[in-house]
Formats: C-alpha cells, structure tokens, sequence
C-alpha cells in the first residue's frame, strides 16, 4: 500500500523540537523524504537518523533565523541535493515577550525587527522554492502561521502583525503559483502544548483559557502535524489560499461563551 506522500521530498524548518518535529517525523511516516531545516546540525542529524533506522529517509540542512541567508540557501542546498522540492513547511516563528508589548509600551525598533524576521522567513523562503516547484510541475507549501494573526490581542503586536501578513502572503502565493500547479495554505495553531508553552503557563491561565475552547483541551503538536500531512498530499489537492484554525475552536464562539460556560458550571 503506498503512502500519502512517497517519493515526495519536503523541507521543514525550525524542526527539532514542538511543532516542527512533529510535522516532519508525520511527514517521513507518511513516506516523504524530509530534510530538517536547522540550526544545530548534530541535534537534526541525530533526529534524522533515527527516522532512517525506523525505515524512513531524512537529511538535513542549515538554517539560522539570525542569518537571512540561510533562508534561501537551505532550500537550494535540499534542490542541490534531490534536484527538487515537493513539500515546504515555514515553520519558523517567534517573538520577544520582553519587548512585544501593546503599541504605547512595546519597543519600536523591535516591533520592525520581529515583523521583518518573521516575514522574511516565509517569504524569502518560498521564492526559492516556489522557483523550483514552477519548473518541476508544481509542489505545496505550508506556512504555520497562528489564530494570532487573526485575532487581536493586548499584546505581542509585532507576532500577530507578522502572522496576519503571513496569512495574506499564503494568499498572494496561491493565487499567483496556482496555473503552474504550486499550492499555498496556513495553519493557525491555537495554544499547543509544546514543552516551552507549558513551561511558561501557569495552571490559572490554563484553565482559564480552556473555557474560550470549545473542544476544552489543549492543542498537541500532532494536531497541528495532521493537517500540515493534509495540505502536503494529494488529499487536499483542491484546497488552495487557505488559512485554517487547527485551534480547537478557539476564536469562533461568541466573546460571552466563557460566561456561559461558568454560568453551567455553577449550576
């Protein structure tokens, strides 16, 4: 029986731990031949190997989001290496919670820092390979974007200005790359429970921002791993320019369910 995804080559980026791990080992169980996009090179390695001695195929390449360069050059290193790239996956993300604040009490110098990094990452990035995908009879890429970029908040305005722009880039993308059999979405995770999100969450903020998702858990790395699977494969082959919540439902009641739920609890 063949796999969803064999003899597809995919590149993930910032992969070794949470989100993006999961989406590449989910991809090389799906038969894809998946390239870590890293910084350190011997954690990527090690993680490559052991989804090669588990009978899948791996590699990996360097990227380093303090380098720019490597934006570009880590796709044409795996174009280098397998003559193509199917699958892309921006999963590049970040933010500085010491400086990303609301528009009077965050840093400005930072605020453009933090959107250019973040934006560049998917855009740079997707030029190289859409550049390839067009030559080679198309590709998908999956930019992991978050319900951030669509749902305002009293802080990290420079994450969810990025993430909103990511949201449209995938757009533009899709639109422009369809003709030539390229597709472009996003995923938008909710709150996933990465080591580093649990970490820094207090148990009071958990349970309360449980009552604002109505599926009442946490987001799994897997979870947001699942649908980047979708949209690579043949499976959403119709499916282009979307943005899609992977966030348990987090964002679409109206703003009051939360006081309804308390409301039912106490009663």
């Amino acid at each position: 029986m063949s796999k969803l995804l064999e003899n597809k080559i995919a590149l993930v980026s910032s992969s070794t731990k949470g989100i993006g791990l999961a989406c590449a080992k989910k991809l090389a169980e799906n038969g894809a031949k998946v390239y870590f996009g890293v910084r350190r090179l011997d954690a990527g390695q090690e993680i490559a190997d052991e989804i090669i001695k588990a009978g899948g195929q791996a590699g990996v390449v360097y990227f380093n989001a303090m380098e720019p360069e490597t934006f570009h050059t880590m796709v044409e290193d795996v174009i280098a290496k397998e003559g193509r790239i199917d699958i892309l996956v921006n999963n590049y993300g970040s933010t500085d919670v010491k400086t990303d604040f609301d528009l009077l009490k965050g840093d400005t110098d930072k605020f453009f820092e933090i959107v250019e990094r973040n934006l560049r990452s998917v855009y740079v990035t997707s030029k190289a390979a859409v550049a390839s995908m067009v030559k080679t009879g198309g590709g998908s890429i999956i930019n992991i974007s978050s319900v951030g970029g669509m749902l305002p908040d009293l802080s990290r305005i420079a994450y969810g200005t990025a993430k909103a722009a990511i949201n449209f880039l995938t757009k533009n993308i899709a639109v422009q790359y369809a003709r030539q059999g390229v597709r472009c979405n996003a995923v938008m995770p909710g709150f996933t429970a990465t080591d580093a999100a649990m970490n820094n969450m207090s148990e009071e903020f958990l349970k309360m921002f449980l009552k604002n998702v109505p599926l009442d858990r946490l987001g799994k790395p897997e979870d947001l791993a699942n649908a980047v699977v979708f949209l690579a494969s043949d499976q959403s082959s119709y499916i282009t320019g979307e943005t899609i919540p992977v966030a348990g439902g987090f964002g679409l009641p109206s703003p009051m369910y939360s006081e309804y739920m308390n409301m039912s609890s106490k009663g």
